[in-house]
């Protein structure tokens, strides 16, 4: 039963954002002289196209709603607060629908994609250390598997934090508890007391899924202070729905925040994230010096659009959860197609079982082929694997295409 994910109809859809846009500010109606802001320009948007009272999501841009600060904290930008209250909601049908969470038991917002989230959680943690723990930010480090995505290094980088890599098996994409401890005792021979863990809901290269316990148990085994963030990025609008049985939830007291990319499965416009987190943490990411700004500021970003905010909310109220379920099954099932062609014909790949990844090594297959149909390579300077997505628009027929191009290239190789 879903709390707050409810399918609805494109009326009610349009009501409700149409709704939310009346009790938000309007510069040319109200007398309002302080906000360093207002709608798209007129001179280059026309804001008397009759087509806008049918399109909620082209309003939202017109009308440009700032959405500065964490909304899910209480009070914000009271300008804005009919769209504020979507975002609200937005985070309780992701933290509380999708990720199995207790409702308003999280904090969240919407952020320009999964890099942000991400760099959100560690700034948190590395904050929460120093100021409850009492480290030095010299004690802090950040654990991840060699996997894990380029922004735990922009992370790093930005936040003075060493990042410790944990070696995957090159065919299964795991961590091994061993490989693990082995990392571990090194960072703590380096005097690392406080570990800012990162566990991945499938990665952008391969699609796959970091068991949770493989990094709990060594922790835990050699008592380290620790805190576990999730990179969903890409995984977060599918694989809580291909894997029922998935331990990335927040019904796992291990696990305190999770980003996700509403850009990629979810197909919202590009700069949209989500990142949640259990309450009681985002405070270690306020900046009290954004006094002017209602409510203060929580986030990395500052301003937001909430047209992003609107459309992710749009999209996911038109499906609705089941309709959700139905667009992961089909591409499971395309994805499982695929690969048992790709098997037939000989060539080596790894898939995680419940991804629509397939990652296909790089001299299995011909790099002719590979260009024509933009496999994307793991290193474009010495490329090991070059992946497949199967996305809503990858369908047989462009599958097919790429099959028999293989076959092609093998029957000419050979003779």
């Amino acid at each position: 039963m879903n709390t707050y994910w409810k399918k609805k109809s494109q009326e009610e859809i349009k009501t409700r954002v149409f709704d939310a846009l009346a009790q938000n500010v309007n510069y040319k109606e109200e007398n309002l002289l302080g906000i360093p802001a207002t709608h798209l320009d007129e001179k280059v948007f026309n804001q008397d196209a009759s087509f806008l009272k049918d399109a909620p999501f082209i309003t939202s841009l017109v009308q440009n709603p700032n959405h500065i600060g964490c909304h899910t904290l209480g009070k914000s930008e009271s300008a804005f607060s009919g769209t504020h209250e979507i975002e609200k909601e937005l985070i309780e049908m992701c933290s509380v629908d999708i990720l199995k969470g207790e409702p308003l038991q999280n904090d969240g917002y919407i952020a320009s994609g999964g890099t942000e989230g991400n760099i959100q959680a560690i700034w948190i943690y590395r904050n929460y250390f120093m100021e409850v723990e009492n480290a030095d930010r010299d004690e802090i480090c950040l654990i991840c598997s060699e996997d894990s995505h380029y922004s735990m290094y922009k992370a790093g980088n930005l936040l003075s934090i060493p990042v410790y890599k944990v070696p995957v098996g090159e065919n299964n994409r795991q961590i091994s508890e061993e490989g693990l401890t082995k990392v571990l005792l090194q960072a703590k021979q380096d005097g690392k007391k406080y570990f800012i863990v990162v566990c991945n809901m499938m990665t952008t290269m391969f699609g796959s899924v970091d068991e949770v316990n493989d990094f709990v148990k060594p922790l835990e085994a050699l008592d380290c202070t620790y805190k576990l963030h999730v990179d969903g990025a890409y995984g977060g609008f599918y694989y809580p729905f291909s894997d029922e049985n998935s331990q990335l939830t927040f019904k796992n007291e291990k696990i305190t925040s999770f980003s996700l990319d509403a850009h990629k499965m979810a197909q919202a416009p590009y700069g949209t994230g989500v990142f949640m987190i259990r309450k009681g943490f985002m405070k270690y990411a306020n900046t009290q010096e954004a006094s002017y700004v209602e409510g203060e500021d929580f986030t990395l970003i500052g301003s937001r659009s909430g047209a992003n905010v609107i459309a992710t909310w749009m999209i996911l109220s038109k499906h609705g959860p089941y309709g959700w379920s139905e667009k992961v099954y089909i591409l499971q099932r395309r994805t499982q197609w695929l690969c048992g062609h790709l098997a037939d014909l000989g060539i080596e790949y790894y898939r995680h079982p419940m991804s629509n990844i397939v990652t296909i090594k790089n001299h299995s297959i011909d790099s002719e082929v590979a260009k024509r149909f933009g496999l994307v390579p793991d290193n474009h300077k010495n490329p090991k694997w070059l992946k497949i997505v199967v996305m809503e628009h990858v369908t047989i027929e462009k599958l097919m295409l790429l099959l028999d191009a293989i076959k092609k290239s093998q029957v000419e190789l050979v003779s």
